[in-house]
């Protein structure tokens, strides 16, 4: 069955009668420029084709009701109730899954665009994914954005995807209590077929970068590691908080004001781990800088030596790889990959190998055996192309 139709079924289940309509939005992989998002940087993801959908109709009290494939129970509480269940700040009095959802009503409820003559009325929601869970592709961001679409319309809110992002984001910082950027929402909100989004996370501004993969008889492999991660664990906050302190020791309002020129200054200023927690950050930006370039200039096999530079430094420097990841990034290199990088917050989660499309089952099974030698857990090994945005699919 297909996640599109599992959240049909699901909303049949919980209403006996079918939805108005059912909405999705893509997760999305970061082909580069990673924890650059919440110090004002640059940022290159791309929407994936594995989507969540959301199923959902207008109820005629003020209670929102949430189901999920992933939960036994559905959630329901008064639309009233949201201003005191949240901002929680993950210290949630419901379940996290439902957080993300009941999250996203809360912040479109608090938005000032949407007016104080709006009238809310209660809505059933039903959700379903094949966006996989803790892997690094932002199934947290792919929730919202169903669920923000489909309230856009069915409250008649008129809001546009920038708006709809930064709600997602309020969602997950405030709500679920997770301190990510923006990335995530606006890759999800702004996908485009073909192309990656270059994103600068200080202005919002945006600019859809064509990739070239296709033409160039090229795949983006994701290797799920099956390693799970959480971003409202401490290791994301401790590496936010260093750079924030970073970028207070060099006296800029953040990273995204540090050039690699700042650095030897940046050694001096710092203890060790805060200046390779800055380091990576700042050459990071620059990487997303040059790949954007080469991707334009050169094409996309230009762009090799910078993702897996890029993953050096999410090892050495930030220190948020893991063995599974690391062997993933090598035994891809090890067989032909152009490159290859862990993506995602870290701490487990997937990499992602830029391969020839005829070397995906090659790739793929040398690094199934690989895992296999060194004990670890078999990995999830797909494809994923460029994609489009949210979109009504019934």
């Amino acid at each position: 069955m297909t996640a599109l139709s599992a959240a049909r079924d699901l909303f049949t289940d919980l209403t006996g009668h079918e939805s108005e309509g059912t909405w999705s939005a893509p997760g999305r992989v970061n082909l580069i420029g990673e924890h650059t998002d919440y110090n004002e940087g640059y940022v290159l993801p791309f929407a994936i084709q594995q989507r969540t959908y959301a199923s959902a109709a207008l109820r005629d009290d003020d209670r929102i009701r949430v189901a999920s494939t992933f939960a036994d129970e559905p959630v329901e509480v008064a639309l009233s109730e949201l201003d005191r269940l949240f901002p929680s700040n993950g210290d949630s009095r419901v379940p996290e899954w439902s957080a993300y959802v009941l999250g996203v009503a809360w912040a479109l409820r608090a938005d000032p665009s949407t007016g104080s003559g709006t009238r809310f009325r209660g809505v059933d929601i039903a959700i379903a994914s094949d966006v996989p869970v803790g892997a690094g592709l932002s199934s947290s961001a792919a929730i919202e954005g169903a669920v923000a679409s489909a309230l856009n319309q069915l409250w008649g809110l008129d809001l546009d995807s920038v708006t709809l992002a930064q709600v997602g984001r309020r969602a997950e910082n405030e709500a679920v209590g997770a301190p990510t950027g923006i990335m995530d929402q606006m890759a999800s909100m702004l996908g485009r077929p073909d192309a990656a989004t270059f994103l600068d996370c200080r202005t919002l501004e945006t600019r859809s970068v064509p990739t070239g993969f296709t033409a160039e008889g090229l795949e983006v492999l994701v290797i799920d590691t099956q390693v799970k991660h959480s971003h409202s664990t401490g290791g994301y906050r401790e590496r936010r908080a260093a750079c924030e302190q970073g970028a207070e020791l060099l006296g800029i309002r953040s990273l995204r004001d540090a050039d690699v020129s700042d650095l030897p200054r940046a050694a001096e200023l710092m203890d060790d781990v805060t200046f390779r927690r800055v380091r990576h950050v700042v050459t990071e930006n620059q990487r997303v800088l040059d790949t954007v370039a080469a991707l334009a200039e050169r094409g996309p096999r230009a762009i090799g030596d910078l993702l897996v530079a890029s993953h050096a430094s999410m090892r050495d420097d930030f220190e948020i790889s893991v063995p599974e990841l690391d062997l993933a990034v090598e035994t891809a290199l090890a067989n032909g990959a152009v490159g290859a990088r862990m993506t995602g917050g870290g701490f487990g989660g997937a990499a992602i190998a830029l391969i020839e499309h005829d070397a995906v089952e090659a790739v793929s099974d040398a690094v199934t055996r690989a895992f296999s030698d060194a004990g670890f857990a078999a990995p999830h090994i797909f494809t994923v192309r460029p994609s489009e945005g949210p979109r009504r699919d019934v």
